[in-house]
């Protein structure tokens, strides 16, 4: 993947996020690849995360399997890009 595409991922969930759980673009802006995001962004919920991949995955043009979402993919904001970027079309 070339690191054009790797940023265009990063930004596509960063709206993402953005637009799903209301963040500000400020707030959106700060997120970094450390971020922690399921357990530690309250308007990150189990609800929530229902919506958020269902729109990444409309966004990006991919498909997450239900068995392929676990803690480990949403612990960071880092792990969720990686996972996207993993799963888009090459």
């Amino acid at each position: 993947m070339l690191p054009d595409d790797y940023d265009q991922i990063d930004s596509t969930v960063r709206a993402t996020l953005r637009d799903v759980l209301g963040l500000s673009e400020a707030r959106a802006a700060e997120l970094r690849a450390e971020t922690p995001l399921f357990g530690a962004m309250p308007e990150l919920d189990s609800m929530a995360v229902a919506g958020l991949l269902t729109e990444i995955e409309e966004r990006l043009g991919i498909l997450i399997e239900d068995d392929e979402v676990d803690g480990e993919m949403l612990e960071t904001f880092g792990s969720l890009v990686r996972f996207a970027a993993a799963k888009a079309p090459r």
